[in-house]
């Protein structure tokens, strides 16, 4: 089994920024897939970034403001949030797929964690 623990959301006002971390441990092979989603209340769950092979790719809502990046730690997965702003606000989630010696992949979710921008 593999457990993601996320931390960094907070209240922020707008135009501000936050540094959202996602940590993973227990047994891994191979990391197929990284990725960060948010669900506000009363809305379906967004897919926000994601790294796959090569290939970075953001919502249109972020794009220009929000990074993803794999940090030196080993299976660590940054989200740097810039220029925040109301419509931001939800709960987010990190996201990771391993693949085993098999080629079996499983997908994780870390517990959430609540951003907040407002003024």
């Amino acid at each position: 089994q593999v457990q993601l623990v996320e931390s960094g959301g907070g209240l922020v006002q707008p135009g501000g920024s936050l540094r959202l971390s996602c940590a993973a441990s227990g047994s891994i092979f191979a990391i197929n897939a990284m990725e960060w989603y948010r669900q506000a209340p009363g809305k379906q769950r967004e897919l926000v970034a994601s790294i796959f092979g090569g290939s970075i790719k953001y919502a249109d809502s972020v794009e220009g403001r929000f990074n993803i990046s794999r940090d030196n730690a080993k299976y660590t997965v940054i989200l740097q949030m810039n220029s925040l702003k109301p419509e931001d606000t939800a709960v987010y989630y990190c996201s990771i797929t391993t693949v085993n010696r098999l080629g079996i992949r499983s997908k994780y979710w870390g517990q959430g964690t609540q951003v907040t921008v407002s003024s």
